[in-house]
């Protein structure tokens, strides 16, 4: 079983020495204020969610999103604190405020990693490693496990490398966030290559550590006391990490239909029933509100606060079963409410996720992503050909390596050029990426 005073470990990934704990600003306070100044953070704000930045300027961006499931993380973190000081760590000096803070941080950071165009952004970059020309030629001299993180790319891997190796990249430890935050971080604590997946686990579903990443987590995993499982790089999460996947869970559902409504492809009568539905009956208040937008934001409100306790009673009645790493599942689904949010996912899948503008968006965005990709590549190949044999790189080559630091004298692998590749793309903007398929592509904006 896991041990709660291992797994709020205050010692910082990549630092050798302690810093002060201080009653005005814990370690995990220190944790947040990171994210929220480092340039990865502040990209997101021109990245997508789910709506295109340009059909309203209501919508939330990956930044507004983050700040709210952070939010609920908070209030979640804060409740489960309470409930773990009182069984695990009466007279210790950690407060609920601390487990606010810890998974607080780790939901500021938890969509760090996404490319630009949100998850089909994602899913571009795997194809193009998968099945775009040269797909076979381009993994020549990987390991099964190299190869699989391409070919499985995943944000929340991306994510884990961002915070502890591309940010503050001259320093060793990345952001030199807490071991608690980071471990509550990885959602999905196993490398791409693991084959033992255990049924109904969600730390199994998707891979959160790429093989440059790999010895990282092997020492956060040891420094918190994770559950291994087997053999093989597979991990039980830690406990607050359901925390962090609740409270993006709560904020994707009822914000989704939020955001739905007011750009017209819902209609009131049924984002209504949906809410109201969620919490039961009508708020008391509820025939104070006259506008019909006030009045769905009034709902999403009320709907989240719903949730917030709930899960917090979920996580009460589970915390020994996820203590021994035996949890299956997720928390919202463990709700009374789950199979409404299988409708509202079915509902937004029709009539949000596959609008017609949204298409249109995604299919700029594959000519984009795989023009960008399709370039850097190139001109890495031609520098790694230069190096090998002496053949003079084209002049285009040559001006796409400056995009690289460094790596014009540097000696890299192909897995390490590979990986700057995919940190380069997936850093980018929606708006920097349409601003450099324009430039590869010379095409000149009035």
């Amino acid at each position: 079983m896991m041990d709660w005073n291992k797994l709020l470990s205050t010692r910082r990934f990549g630092q050798d020495h302690d810093d002060p704990v201080l009653a005005a600003r814990s370690p995990f306070h220190k944790d947040q204020d990171r994210i929220v100044f480092s340039s990865a953070f502040r990209r997101l704000q021109d990245k997508t969610q789910v709506h295109t930045l340009a059909e309203s300027d209501y919508v939330r961006t990956r930044l507004t999103h983050s700040m709210e499931v952070a939010s609920v993380g908070r209030s979640l973190g804060a409740n489960a604190g309470q409930v773990v000081i009182d069984r695990h760590l009466k007279g210790s000096d950690f407060s609920p405020a601390d487990f606010g803070h810890i998974v607080s941080a780790a939901c500021l950071a938890h969509d760090i990693g996404n490319p630009p165009f949100g998850h089909f952004g994602e899913e571009i970059i795997r194809h193009w490693f998968r099945n775009g020309d040269g797909a076979e030629e381009r993994m020549k001299g990987l390991t099964p496990a190299e190869i699989r993180d391409f070919e499985m790319f995943e944000g929340n891997a991306q994510g884990f490398r961002t915070l502890t190796k591309l940010q503050n990249w001259r320093n060793a430890g990345g952001l030199r966030l807490t071991y608690a935050t980071l471990g509550t971080f990885m959602k999905y604590p196993r490398s791409s290559i693991v084959e033992n997946i255990l049924p109904q686990d969600s730390a199994g579903k998707k891979f959160g550590i790429m093989q440059s990443e790999l010895d990282a987590f092997r020492e956060i995993a040891r420094e918190l006391g994770l559950t291994r499982r087997g053999e093989e790089d597979y991990w039980a999460r830690h406990p607050l990490t359901y925390l962090v996947e609740a409270a993006d869970d709560i904020c994707y559902s009822i914000v989704d239909i939020e955001d739905g409504y007011k750009l017209g492809r819902l209609n009131y009568a049924e984002t209504e029933d949906l809410m109201i539905r969620i919490l039961g009956e009508p708020p008391k208040r509820y025939s104070e509100v006259s506008d019909n937008s006030e009045r769905i934001s009034y709902l999403r409100a009320k709907c989240i606060g719903r949730l917030i306790g709930e899960v917090s009673d979920i996580f009460k009645e589970s915390e020994r079963e996820i203590l021994e790493g035996k949890f299956q599942g997720d928390l919202l689904h463990h709700s009374r409410r789950a199979p409404l949010f299988k409708e509202i996912d079915a509902l937004c899948q029709r009539e949000i996720y596959h609008h017609r503008e949204r298409i249109q968006a995604e299919l700029s965005g594959a000519e984009v992503l795989t023009t960008v990709l399709d370039a850097f590549y190139s001109a890495n190949l031609d520098w790694e050909r230069n190096q090998k044999d002496g053949k003079p790189m084209n002049p285009r080559s040559t001006v796409l390596m400056h995009l690289f630091p460094g790596s014009r004298t540097a000696t890299r692998s192909r897995y390490e050029w590979l990986l700057e590749i995919t940190d380069f793309v997936a850093g980018m903007t929606d708006s920097f990426a349409l601003r450099q398929f324009r430039e590869i592509k010379g095409i000149i904006q009035p």
